[in-house]
């Protein structure tokens, strides 16, 4: 599987549950508030999901592999199960927050910004 055979549906989803830039995320991963924070190398904060996320954000599409796919659906997957159909801007607790931050998704953000 290339970039090109990622589904455009795969493609939106991910961007669209993906609501936090590539800086964004790398910033919030170096935080202290991070689950794996400040006190990793800025290269090596976060999970390893967290920056196969990061990693993503900064490849184009017809660049994506099939692992990339992979991370993709886990992490559409799992920001809409936390978040239920609706996506409106919520706060829930500082952890669960702090958990979907770490996907790239920030749960305040507006969702038509």
């Amino acid at each position: 599987m290339t970039g090109a055979e990622i589904s455009d549906e795969l493609w939106q989803d991910f961007h669209d549950v993906v609501n936090m830039t590539s800086r964004e995320l790398q910033e919030w991963l170096a935080t202290d508030a991070s689950p794996v924070g400040s006190d990793a190398l800025p290269d090596q904060a976060g999970t390893e999901r967290s920056r196969a996320v990061l990693e993503i954000l900064g490849k184009r599409r017809t660049d994506l592999t099939p692992d990339d796919a992979v991370v993709m659906r886990s992490v559409v997957e799992e920001v809409q199960a936390a978040r239920g159909p609706d996506m409106e801007s919520t706060a829930g607790d500082a952890a669960w927050r702090h958990r979907l931050m770490s996907l790239g998704h920030d749960p305040l953000k507006d969702p038509n910004a």
